[in-house]
């Protein structure tokens, strides 16, 4: 999964107008936001997963797997990595995400 370089590390303070101009409403936002956050993690953790198994061997003993320079370096990239939910967010309010709503019916 490729990350914008435009994307900050920490928590951003958010306005709640901007949130929900494109709903209407902050709640399904935030639902919106969350789902592709839970899309990103996914991702990321099938990435991550298949990157370490290259590493593995079932004859491993905890002393070896503690030196595997390589194998620290990709767990540390992913580490600092932006969150999930700051990704989804950034994406939602640069109109990013696509999502359609559910007909309500009246």
């Amino acid at each position: 999964m490729e990350i914008k370089k435009n994307i900050p590390n920490n928590t951003v303070t958010r306005r709640l107008v901007d949130l929900d101009k494109d709903t209407g409403n902050i709640y399904e936002s935030i639902n919106i936001i969350a789902r592709r956050a839970n899309q990103i993690a996914a991702e990321l953790k099938t990435e991550l997963t298949r990157k370490l198994a290259d590493f593995s061997s079932p004859t491993d003993t905890m002393e070896e797997t503690f030196e595997n320079r390589e194998q620290i370096e990709i767990s540390r990239y992913y580490e600092r990595l932006p969150k999930p939910t700051i990704i989804a967010t950034e994406e939602f309010l640069d109109n990013e995400i696509y999502y359609k709503m559910k007909d309500k019916e009246e």
